[in-house]
């Protein structure tokens, strides 16, 4: 994506763009959780709005948006979401500095940026996991892992904190892989909405 500049990347001045594509992300952050969950996938999809936004707009909309989305699903859905929202802030925050340096124009690149993301999230939610659900995610595919490692007698921490890089790790850098998809095929022209003060390089 766009590599360094001399624009900030914790910029606040907002242009109208930038602030309509904050509910589109929570929005594409809910149609792909509730995909995953329909399937019963091994994965959360519930921050490619976030990564989009953010790798568009920089880490603090990124931010803004993964925030909003756990506020608002927490008030409409599940009041202990809300809590999350430092989970997704976070990992709008984490991608949106790797995309600012231009970590997001190649597939190693969108790796790193998935596993620098994913564990983002499981230093965060793992506290909180332990705080509201004695350690497990809710994933089946987690939960098995969790039980598995009590199983070897190894403290709730650390099942815990294996339940989230099982889940968090492949899941961000599967969202990774699927925003840069998404983003090389952006036309520039919607592209020169969020970076107008930035040369767009090319992607090819």
């Amino acid at each position: 994506m766009k590599g360094k500049n001399n624009n900030s990347p914790w910029s606040l001045q907002f242009n109208t763009a930038a602030l309509v594509l904050i509910p589109a992300a929570v929005g594409i952050n809910y149609i792909g959780k509730l995909f995953a969950g329909v399937l019963k996938l091994p994965l959360w999809l519930d921050s490619i709005g976030t990564c989009l936004a953010a790798c568009l707009a920089g880490p603090v909309v990124g931010a803004i948006a993964g925030a909003m989305n756990n506020l608002i699903y927490g008030l409409t859905m599940d009041p202990i979401s809300t809590v999350y929202a430092f989970t997704q802030a976070a990992i709008g925050i984490v991608v949106g500095l790797m995309a600012y340096y231009g970590a997001m124009k190649n597939v190693k690149g969108a790796l790193l940026t998935g596993i620098l993301g994913g564990f983002a999230a499981v230093l965060i939610s793992t506290p909180l996991n332990m705080i509201f659900w004695g350690g497990t995610t809710g994933n089946l595919w987690g939960d098995l892992a969790y039980a598995a490692v009590l199983s070897q007698n190894a403290s709730t921490w650390i099942a815990s904190t294996v339940d989230e890089i099982i889940v968090d790790v492949p899941d961000k850098i599967v969202v990774l892989l699927l925003v840069m998809g998404l983003y090389k095929n952006l036309p520039k022209s919607l592209l020169s909405l969020y970076q107008s003060n930035s040369k767009i390089e090319s992607l090819d």
